[in-house]
């Protein structure tokens, strides 16, 4: 006797995997989290966000520093308190910065906050002050700018980013962080076209009460359908459709979902707009034929002679034959002056 599942279990469906969730972090209520995890590609595009920034940054504490130095009494500024004030400066830049930013900016810098990036903790929590100082250390030492032997680090961090499963670099290994993007991947997903037993019934609506704003509710209702469950979805598609049809004539011919009726009256509506494009682009082509861009021409070379091998005689040429020229009808009166003459 084997043991079968509920009958719940068995109707439930499965989880679908989100294709592009590759962070494979987990909530504490055991919920898998769609986030993606920040390759090379980005992560180098924030750094170099990040490096203007700190640029900037570095000039404006020069500034300062100068404008203090010019207010002390001479005798106090000599070499080591300006080597002093170079090494706080510059260690305030590449390791205060990123620390303090993302401490007290939700794990973002500058550069990552323009990207779309965020530091996270391993298990998906908030990063921590000693996770960011861990972190920055280990890229002041030996990733960027890279203290220890500058091109071998680079080539290792690069090496090790490349390899590890969720993109993490030396620091993030280190301060068991992860980088994560903030912003989720969209799927594009055409709007259904009108079923074929609504065609005809679309092609006779009025849909000049149908305006830009409810046109755009419901085409942003049709590509995100899928993303709801019911009985949201249904109460959607029936408040959508309830404002389209008291605007449109006439009333649909059959029962069908809400859906049904809304793609085929979206349908319709871009049929008519593409028509009228077309029709303004011929009159424009009729009336300014400058303005439309002709299609490029290749230009037709003549055919090389083909040489003759030595030894070889040249083929005959075949001349076409000539047109007979028709009789030349001289007037009357002149044949008979010339007659006469004679």
């Amino acid at each position: 006797m084997s043991a079968q599942p509920p009958s719940s279990a068995r109707t439930r469906p499965e989880a679908r995997a989100v294709p592009w969730s590759d962070a494979g972090l987990v909530s504490g209520e055991a919920v898998a989290l769609e986030v993606r995890v920040a390759r090379l590609g980005s992560r180098v595009l924030a750094l170099l966000l990040d490096v203007l920034t700190q640029l900037v940054a570095a000039l404006l504490l020069a500034v300062l520093f100068a404008l203090l130095f010019t207010a002390l009494p001479f005798e106090l500024v000599d070499a080591a308190l300006n080597s002093a004030t170079g090494t706080l400066g510059l260690a305030f830049v590449l390791v205060g910065y990123p620390v303090l930013m993302e401490r007290f900016n939700n794990g973002q810098t500058v550069g990552k906050l323009a990207v779309g990036l965020r530091v996270v903790s391993a298990d998906g929590g908030p990063v921590g002050l000693r996770q960011s100082l861990t972190r920055a250390l280990v890229g002041v030492a030996v990733e960027w700018p890279g203290l220890i032997l500058p091109l071998v680090s680079w080539v290792a961090g690069v090496t090790v980013m490349l390899t590890d499963r969720r993109g993490r670099r030396l620091g993030d290994l280190v301060a068991g962080t992860l980088v994560v993007h903030t912003r989720t991947a969209s799927v594009w997903r055409p709007v259904p076209t009108a079923v074929p037993a609504l065609v005809n019934w679309a092609y006779t609506l009025d849909l000049s009460r149908l305006d830009d704003n409810l046109a755009l509710a419901a085409r942003q209702y049709l590509a995100r359908v899928h993303r709801f469950a019911e009985p949201a979805r249904s109460r959607l598609a029936r408040g959508l459709w309830a404002e389209v049809a008291a605007v449109i004539t006439p009333p649909p011919p059959l029962a069908a979902p809400e859906t049904v009726y809304l793609a085929a009256v979206l349908g319709e509506r871009h049929r008519r707009a593409v028509q009228r494009l077309q029709q303004r682009r011929a009159v424009t082509a009729a009336l300014w034929p400058e303005l439309v861009a002709a299609p490029p021409t290749a230009a037709i070379r003549p055919a090389a002679p083909e040489s003759t091998p030595p030894g070889a005689s040249n083929p005959p040429v075949v001349r076409p034959p000539a047109q007979p020229t028709a009789p030349t009808v001289r007037p009357a009166t002149a044949a008979a002056g010339e007659h006469h003459g004679a």
